[in-house]
Parts: structure tokens; C-alpha cells; sequence
């Protein structure tokens, strides 16, 4: 597996509910102890139950995750940022840390009247985007968007 070259990255989207802690999780299962991941949102709420849910499919708990605001990220200890947002206004995170955009649709949609079983599914499908995106950066050893 190539070497990244960053060592510590920050996942963000608004609510760090489900998007960057999903990504958190499968980074942190990705990359071990080499990198360091964090997420976090500009309106932290809470870790969405459905995300906890289709993660522990692939054995990745996240029940202990807590939403993290960014406004107590330490600035100067990330090398990267990737961004989550699609729809909405992503946060700003001021650093010289390197930025990807990963345009990708919140996949808790109150408004939408779903199943339990469709509404699990919105979730699967942007869990596995994150993981191919993940995979993708470890592969090239570089961030790709």
C-alpha cells in the first residue's frame, strides 16, 4: 500500500452526523496509527443512529463517536481537509492544510417519506462512495477528487 503523504486529516460537513463520521470511521480502519483522522461539522447534532447502523455492517463502531465542532479543530495539526457537502454550505476551515471536495448529498433526508429499509439504503450508498474515494486515495498514495 503506498504511503500517503499527510499525516493527520480532517473529514467536514454541516451537522458531522453521518457523511464525516462515516468517513472518520472507514479512514480510521483504512490507515491505522499512521494517520490521524478527525471529523467534524459547523453545526455539530449528533451521530445519526442509521449511519452507526450501516457501518456496523462492515464492523466499524461508531457508537461512541460524538459530534465535534470546528471551531475546536486544532488548525495547525491538519494536513488535509476534505470536505463532504453537496447541497448545502460546506464550513470554512481556515489552514494551509491541502483541500478536496467531495460534493456528496447528506443522506439523512427527513423531509423525504421513506421506509426504515430506503432510508438505510441512502445511507449504504454514501457509505460506499466514501469507501471508494477512500480506497482510491490510499491506492494512489495522493489525493484524488
Amino acid at each position: 500500500m503506498p504511503d500517503v503523504p499527510f499525516r493527520s486529516v480532517l473529514f467536514l460537513c454541516v451537522a458531522n452526523s453521518a457523511r464525516s463520521q462515516m468517513a472518520e470511521g472507514l479512514a480510521r480502519a483504512a490507515w491505522g496509527e499512521r494517520v490521524r483522522v478527525q471529523s467534524a461539522g459547523s453545526a455539530p447534532s449528533r451521530v445519526n443512529p442509521d449511519a452507526v447502523a450501516v457501518m456496523n455492517e462492515l464492523g466499524i463502531d461508531l457508537s461512541t463517536h460524538r459530534s465535534t465542532s470546528v471551531d475546536d479543530v486544532d488548525r495547525d495539526g491538519v494536513d488535509l481537509v476534505i470536505t463532504l457537502c453537496a447541497e448545502e454550505v460546506c464550513p470554512v476551515f481556515l489552514s494551509r492544510a491541502r483541500r478536496l471536495h467531495w460534493p456528496l448529498p447528506d443522506p439523512d433526508r427527513p423531509d423525504e417519506d421513506l421506509t426504515a429499509e430506503e432510508r438505510l439504503a441512502q445511507f449504504r450508498e454514501t457509505r460506499d462512495d466514501i469507501r471508494g474515494r477512500i480506497d482510491q486515495l490510499t491506492r494512489a498514495g495522493l489525493p484524488k477528487e
